[in-house]
């Protein structure tokens, strides 16, 4: 939970809201009108209903709990902007936010405009009175938390409507981040032993990270980076798509579709393999992470190397025991970077930032599971079925959203997210 904030945080959370609220109109500004409308696939929306939904969240949850007289910029506007939960209303059909000429993006920002000058008002009278309310401050909070999840979804879908438009138009024209050369695989002992899993700090964390409880593991080792483009380069020519043997059933049936088999946004011209990023399309570097990898792939990857994925509590005590909290050279959204990098250093182990990291666990409460009450239980809890969970954040998510607890999940197929892959054995 939330501490109840003091009139000198008051400020604070005024700003922390104003600045997150401005870096997901940011991340937008390289977008043509056209952009923000289209959705090529049914798991991408397009980047106005993420500004759209995020605002929605905003008015929806706390404006229209707090302020008893409050006037909807347009109710009707709920409809398209309700993402899942069931207990908010009928809501469009998350395949159909594509056929949505209108709203328009003006009017999607002026809607923005109006919850945020609204959501100003109402803490700017709390800046000097005793308190925040802690309800208050825990809505707040969550709101916060959810625009950054959606401001790295839109880095990943506007990759994907601009990585699939054979022109490959460039969203960024800022240069590229130096990558070094990667060192050679290593390997990180963790001995036999009980260990604490989940979030256990006083700050915020997101209900599927608690409770804290304790598990057993055996003696492991855990490789000391990510695997890279060249190093998968080698298992597709070593025919790692064609061979049954290194692929979970379905994901042998899934394999055998693929137009291209290799990762999503690799293309090959002449015999040379090239990438999309959002720099437009680039020669594969062979030293970078591999990424946009399904669990399919990287379960195949590990098989046939003859090793595996980490379990999530393996992956969370190895990070653990080099971290006691997010470094600040990892690879994040603030860096502008938007593409994984190699090592910084013989130091630099890559467990946060850069790619999230496929595991071998099934996403599933833990003991005691703490789900949030009311409609925001719909969060996290209903989707504990057919999932497998992700550690470590990408170079997508916002640094100050990010935590080693942290729990992403992602069905076996989907790849469009920056996802990765680290061995064990």
């Amino acid at each position: 939970m939330v501490a109840v904030a003091a009139p000198s945080q008051s400020l604070q959370l005024t700003q922390r809201f104003r600045s997150v609220r401005q870096q997901s109109v940011a991340i937008c500004q390289p977008l043509q009108t056209e952009d923000y409308v289209v959705q090529p696939t049914g798991d991408v929306s397009p980047p106005k209903w993420h500004l759209g939904h995020t605002t929605w969240f905003f008015e929806n949850f706390i404006l229209t709990e707090q302020i008893a007289d409050y006037q909807f910029f347009n109710k009707k506007l709920n409809y398209f902007f309700n993402s899942y939960y069931e207990s908010q209303g009928e809501r469009i059909l998350r395949t159909n936010r594509g056929n949505m000429t209108r709203p328009s993006v003006a009017e999607v920002m002026a809607y923005r405009q109006y919850v945020d000058s609204a959501m100003e008002d109402l803490l700017a009278q709390f800046e000097t009175d005793t308190a925040i309310p802690q309800n208050l401050a825990h809505l707040l909070e969550i709101g916060l938390q959810h625009e950054q999840q959606h401001q790295e979804l839109l880095v990943t879908d506007i990759k994907y409507i601009l990585g699939t438009n054979l022109l490959f138009p460039v969203y960024q024209n800022e240069e590229k981040r130096t990558t070094a050369a990667t060192r050679s695989l290593g390997w990180l002992s963790v001995p036999e032993g009980v260990y604490t899993i989940g979030y256990e700090g006083n700050n915020f964390s997101w209900d599927n990270e608690g409770s804290v409880h304790k598990v057993y593991l055996h003696d492991y080792q855990i490789a000391d980076r990510l695997v890279t483009n060249g190093e998968y380069l080698t298992f597709m020519q070593a025919g790692g798509y064609d061979h049954y043997e290194y692929w979970l059933s379905e994901g042998w049936e899934w394999a055998k579709y693929l137009e291209v088999k290799a990762p999503l946004y690799w293309y090959q011209k002449d015999g040379i393999w090239y990438q999309y990023t959002l720099r437009g399309l680039e020669k594969i570097n062979l030293d970078e992470p591999v990424t946009h990898i399904s669990y399919f792939e990287a379960d195949a990857y590990a098989q046939w190397k003859g090793w595996r994925l980490p379990t999530e509590f393996e992956w969370e005590v190895a990070c653990k025991r080099q971290h006691s909290q997010i470094p600040a050279t990892g690879n994040f959204l603030e860096t502008g970077n938007f593409h994984p990098i190699a090592p910084q250093s013989n130091m630099d182990t890559q467990f946060m930032g850069s790619v999230w990291e496929w595991t071998g666990s099934a996403y599933l409460p833990y003991p005691n599971y703490p789900r949030f009450k009311g409609a925001l239980g719909e969060y996290n809890g209903k989707f504990m079925v057919n999932q497998m969970v992700l550690r470590g954040g990408s170079c997508a998510t916002p640094a100050s959203h990010a935590r080693i607890t942290y729990r992403n999940f992602f069905q076996t197929d989907k790849r469009w997210q920056f996802t990765g892959i680290r061995l064990a054995k």
